[in-house]
């Protein structure tokens, strides 16, 4: 048995306009039921910055009731709640929020609820069906579709989640906080869900509430943390017990023949069949010896990347997470399969998901980069050496393959544009002492969340401009990424050779440049997997309209060409996945699992 059988937590955040009249009420509603010596309130002051702790402090010194519970850094509301609860003496913890939305009357039911009646949890609710409660459109339109969401998605059986108003015994919750993760808004939420999962025993009843001060209502908050929440949450509760090492292997292998699959719905396979009927079989395996070579390289370039930042892994291992997330591009439109490497040196390596993801970044920079530069010097060189490029403008290929192909070179001007943009953006940001993102994103929000959002940005932001101000680190990456593309480039041109094309060596070279580096900018437009369909209309149209090639062997080298490197792309991935025990699945959802505020502390 405990000192004082009931604890008060309230949550405070810069109430000074406040915190003394709610201290002043709770400690006199709570007098009305409980011994003197029954009870304590604890403000659990977090990292106020106006004079909440200084009025938390004298209170505490003049009533032995009342502590304060300082904290100098910002911990959240679900944060600030855990630390102040693991410090109090009582058997059943409470909290409410401290503007008194709730009415105070009902402070002994939630209490009792615990203490008396056996309940583990008790929650007041807004939302029970029947009731009718004050709220404003903007609160009311949120809150009962976040339920809504909650409860179908998370399958809990209450009808409010976040209601500042709720008891808990002490055991029982502190039993659950071993698995709770979210240290700010969705705490409520994940507490009440895992304990229904538990099978704890929860009361929910109805509360008279009227909103007071401004909505908390917030986009960035709202919208993209807590649905995250929701998901991330769904994923831990009821799909992840279900994976097992044979269910991964099974899903990832499934999901690989789906990918090759895939390539049937944006070109005839008979075509890819005649294809590869034609060409010379020693020059398209030479192009595939060729086109392996690059993936070491591959391998190194990511390596440079990550020990600018910081973290040195092997090469062997970063190639085997490169395979598997380009695999997972062959099943999510644009580059959606870029998120599982970042899974990956994270769920093996401890490489925290902001820096993996700037990793990609600065990767994604130096390709789109390089091959906007490949692409735009080649032209330049077939304009000077008088080869018609205005040609673009009329070509036309059959099969349906001349709109997607001007699709893909009007969508590779775009991204080309896009990259030099971004390397020019990113290397003048880095040079500047003005923090953007500080200064750009408390414009779209005012509430705290913002905080946890600005840091983790600004160490994503931060990762990616280590390189850009790093000259010799430019040069090494940049370098590589020229080989890297180059060889990309090398395996068309021997592809399109494997065809016994009859064109000069310099054109071919030229031309095989130009498709390949266009091909590849108009991947990045999200209608297909892999970018399949899009990078052979644009390979093939460029072909067609600048040299005498006919259409259907313009196809052919590119269907062949995009064939053989998606093929060694899956063996890759395949056999990385086996390696790794991991599956796209598993990758592609846990990705998602990751929670900015936990980031911002490492």
């Amino acid at each position: 048995m405990t000192d004082r059988e009931v604890s008060v937590v309230l949550p405070a955040y810069n109430e000074a306009g406040t915190i003394e009249e709610t201290v002043s009420v709770t400690v006199e509603a709570l007098s009305s039921f409980l011994p003197e010596d029954g009870f304590e309130v604890l403000i659990a002051e977090d990292g106020c910055s106006d004079r909440t702790p200084e009025i938390a402090t004298r209170m505490a010194e003049a009533d032995d009731r009342i502590r304060h519970v300082h904290s100098d850094e910002r911990l959240g509301r679900g944060g600030a709640l855990e630390r102040a609860f693991k410090t109090s003496d009582g058997d059943v913890l409470v909290y409410f929020d401290t503007d008194l939305a709730t009415d105070i009357s009902y402070l002994e039911e939630l209490v009792e609820s615990v203490r008396s009646e056996g309940y583990d949890i008790a929650t007041g609710s807004r939302r029970i069906p029947g009731d009718r409660q004050r709220r404003e459109p903007e609160r009311g339109i949120a809150s009962k579709g976040y339920n809504a969401l909650v409860r179908t998605v998370l399958r809990s059986s209450l009808y409010d989640h976040q209601c500042g108003f709720k008891a808990f015994d002490r055991e029982a919750l502190f039993r659950l906080l071993d698995e709770v993760e979210d240290d700010h808004w969705f705490w409520d939420t994940e507490v009440l869900v895992r304990a229904q999962r538990a099978g704890y025993a929860l009361k929910e009843f109805s509360v008279d509430w009227e909103p007071k001060g401004d909505t908390t209502v917030d986009l960035v908050r709202d919208v993209l943390g807590m649905g995250s929440q929701i998901g991330r949450l769904w994923w831990q509760l009821s799909v992840r017990p279900r994976i097992t090492q044979r269910t991964t292997t099974a899903a990832g292998t499934v999901l690989i023949v789906l990918a090759v699959a895939l390539m049937t719905l944006y070109l005839d396979p008979s075509d890819v069949l005649a294809a590869i009927g034609e060409a010379d079989p020693v020059l398209v395996a030479a192009a595939g010896v060729i086109y392996v070579v690059s993936w070491p390289l591959r391998g190194l370039r990511y390596r440079d990347i990550l020990v600018e930042l910081g973290y040195r892994e092997r090469v062997g291992f970063l190639m085997g997470a490169i395979f598997v997330s380009q695999t997972g591009n062959l099943v999510v439109p644009a580059r959606g399969g870029d998120a599982i490497r970042a899974y990956i040196v994270k769920a093996r390596r401890g490489i925290p998901y902001p820096s993996g993801v700037a990793s990609l970044a600065i990767e994604r920079v130096f390709d789109l980069l390089t091959i906007a530069v490949l692409a735009g010097a080649t032209l330049l060189g077939l304009t000077l050496s008088g080869v018609d490029v205005m040609a673009l403008r009329t070509a036309e290929a059959g099969g349906g393959i001349g709109q997607s192909g001007r699709t893909g070179v009007l969508v590779a001007g775009g991204v080309g544009s896009a990259a030099l943009f971004a390397t020019v953006v990113i290397v003048a940001t880095a040079r500047s002492d003005r923090n953007l993102v500080r200064a750009a994103l408390p414009r779209l929000s005012d509430d705290a969340y913002v905080e946890y959002v600005v840091g983790v940005l600004e160490r994503f932001v931060g990762d990616v401009q280590t390189v850009a101000e790093d000259r010799r680190a430019f040069a090494v990456v940049g370098l590589s990424s020229l080989l890297i593309w180059g060889i990309d480039i090398l395996t068309a041109i021997v592809v399109f050779a494997a065809f016994g094309v009859a064109l000069p060596v310099w054109l071919l070279v030229a031309v095989g440049f130009f498709a390949v580096a266009v091909g590849n900018l108009a991947k990045v437009l999200p209608l297909s997997p892999g970018g399949i369909g899009l990078y052979e209309g644009a390979f093939t149209l460029i072909v067609v309209a600048l040299t005498p090639i006919a259409w259907p062997t313009a196809l052919a080298a590119a269907v062949v060409d995009h064939a053989l490197k998606n093929a060694i792309t899956v063996v890759g991935g395949v056999g990385s996945m086996l390696r790794f025990n991991v599956s796209l699945t598993t990758a592609v959802e846990e990705s998602r699992d990751v929670e900015s505020e936990r980031v911002v502390r490492e």
